[in-house]
């Protein structure tokens, strides 16, 4: 009996204890502020999350480490490009006291660990997911996202495809409901363009043949060839077609297919590649330049637009919640949803309260040359839309 009393006793208090545990890490002055990063580092989009981590460390190094006073603390998670493995890590990472969720990269993830955040009442900064579904009226009161939308980069897409005078599209899209959606609307706003689409492949994420898919690029009559797909599976598709020269005949680009990373991966081949940016290190402003030494100085490389996305999502977040002078989150969650990020590296932002949503510049680029000291491969910024060209109204 008496060991019985024992046991239960030393349950209750371990729950205690749990429990006291979990209120200090949210205490009012706790010793740090504590960010937890949800990222891919494997899986199909393992190659943005190491850069996303470099451009978060460039924005606290570049506050001397601190917020409200308090160190900055980051306990990073591998989400695999998964969306259960992100929702068990960003779940352990609150009980683990975080006051902040950053990440994911797959829309999916992202949309997954929003109804935690949710839940739990913590904030959550979006610097890579894209889905329209992230930031929509009505939607989480505590998710933020700085960068582009699917919306705004098909619509860049489109507006290429019309410039261009594309006459006849090709289609390959990522089976992935977000790229889906996104082709869905183009191929609609094409068709009453009167730009035909002569065929469409849906392959699984994470595919490694194109083989078949490229050669029926090659036999149809299509000049233009729209990709609507990321990471290791724009590597891979570019690659493939580059070894049929597919891109002497027919005018490769994609809502967001390429940047210096995927360039890196294919070689020469990507030269001519059309695309939307989501961030370039030669945008001209102070706060960029600013930015591109210091990454410089520390990576010994160039900033990719997962690392300048990352960087400014979070200066801009940590700069919001410095001005609160508070550790209350719901009091940083109301001032975020009405800032102006003048300093943006990548120009002027400013956060919709209608949907958590920054209003941003719409980059579109083609792949080039490059010249010492830039990559080999490199992005030329050739057209900027303002955003009233690429963002509707809030419809609420």
């Amino acid at each position: 009996m008496k060991i019985r009393k024992f046991a239960a006793w030393h349950a209750t208090t371990a729950v205690m204890v749990a429990f006291l545990g979990m209120a200090n890490a949210h205490a009012a002055d706790p010793d740090a502020f504590h960010i937890g990063g949800v990222v891919s580092l494997s899986g199909t989009y393992g190659i943005f999350g190491e850069d996303m981590r470099k451009g978060v460390e460039i924005a606290i190094d570049q506050r001397g480490g601190k917020v409200l006073g308090k160190p900055i603390k980051v306990t990073w998670e591998d989400d695999e490009t998964k969306p259960q493995p992100a929702v068990q890590k960003t779940t352990r990472l609150i009980a683990d006291g975080a006051h902040m969720i950053f990440g994911a990269v797959s829309s999916s993830s992202t949309l997954a660990i929003m109804n935690i955040t949710k839940q739990r009442k913590i904030p959550h900064l979006v610097t890579m997911s894209a889905d329209d579904k992230i930031t929509v009226p009505g939607g989480s009161r505590y998710t933020f996202r700085t960068s582009n939308t699917l919306g705004m980069e098909q619509r860049m897409a489109l507006s290429y495809t019309k410039d261009q005078k594309i006459k006849r599209v090709y289609g390959v899209t990522a089976d992935y409901q977000a790229t889906r959606d996104s082709w869905e609307w183009y191929r609609k706003e094409a068709e009453k363009a009167g730009i035909e689409v002569v065929g469409a492949d849906f392959p699984p994420l994470g595919n490694r043949d194109y083989s078949s898919i490229v050669d029926k690029i090659a036999k149809s009559n299509a000049d233009g060839v729209a990709l609507f797909m990321t990471g290791s599976d724009a590597v891979t598709i570019v690659k493939q077609a580059g070894q049929v020269n597919l891109g002497k005949s027919k005018k490769i680009f994609g809502p967001v297919i390429a940047d210096e990373t995927m360039a890196a991966g294919v070689g020469p081949t990507s030269i001519g590649v059309n695309s939307g940016v989501r961030y370039h290190y030669t945008v001209d402003n102070p706060a960029n330049k600013k930015f591109v030494e210091a990454y410089r100085k520390k990576f010994n490389e160039f900033p990719s637009s997962a690392a300048g996305e990352a960087y400014d999502g979070m200066a801009w977040w940590l700069d919001v919640i410095e001005k609160t002078g508070s550790w209350d989150k719901e009091k940083w969650v109301e001032a975020m949803a009405t800032s102006v990020r003048d300093n943006s590296v990548e120009g002027r932002k400013e956060m919709r309260a209608c949907d958590h949503q920054a209003l941003q510049d719409g980059l579109w680029g083609e792949v080039v040359a490059g010249r010492a000291p830039n990559p080999d491969y490199m992005m030329k910024i050739v057209h900027v839309y303002s955003p009233k060209q690429i963002f509707e109204q809030c419809q609420n």
